[in-house]
């Protein structure tokens, strides 16, 4: 499959497992898992062409780990990012003393000035990443970036709950204001090419 190609149907394949999976006719269980055979067969009705092999390879090389097999390789889920109701059965885990959120300079009026802090939005969580220049491209994404420093060892304290994807995410409900702290960018952004 060409970069290009393997890229739209990642983005497809995402849309599906995080968003709306009626786009391809097929329904997640509770726990986000989708049966392979079902969701190949209802993106090739789509007018798009995916396999067993091509999907495989776009789960094996997507550099941000979104989507997971299960151990009989028959079911697949994304590992986070959903706006759909489902139990990625995550387990609450605590995390370091300070993670980052990445954003859009133009969200920070919203963030801060208006007091709502970070909200999970259409998702389910408010995902947070282990190093601010993860969170950087993230933000990067949206327009100029700026990244938030999150006091994690406080909101642990306080009694908030965080949960870690598979591919490293940490995820929240909320974060309120008085834990964010506007820091520096990172020195360089890495390509994602």
């Amino acid at each position: 499959m060409k970069r290009n190609a393997k890229d739209s149907m990642s983005v497809f394949i995402s849309l599906i497992l995080r968003h709306k999976p009626e786009a391809a006719g097929i329904r997640l269980d509770q726990y986000g898992w989708a049966d392979v055979k079902e969701l190949i067969e209802g993106v090739n009705r789509t007018g798009r062409k995916l396999d067993l092999a091509a999907l495989e390879e776009i789960v094996r090389t997507d550099v941000k780990g979104r989507y997971s097999f299960d151990e009989s390789r028959t079911r697949i889920r994304a590992n986070q990012g959903h706006s759909v109701k489902v139990n990625v059965e995550l387990e609450e885990l605590s995390p370091p003393d300070l993670l980052y959120h990445g954003t859009a300079t133009r969200f920070l009026g919203s963030i801060l000035n208006k007091r709502e802090g970070l909200k999970s939005m259409g998702r389910l969580y408010v995902h947070l990443s282990a190093d601010r220049c993860t969170a950087e491209k993230v933000g990067a994404r949206h327009g100029i970036p700026s990244v938030l420093a999150v006091n994690t060892k406080q909101m642990k304290e306080d009694g908030y709950v965080f949960l870690r994807s598979e591919n490293g995410v940490w995820l929240t409900k909320n974060v309120p204001c008085r834990y964010l702290q506007i820091i520096a960018a990172c020195d360089k952004i890495e390509s994602d090419a």
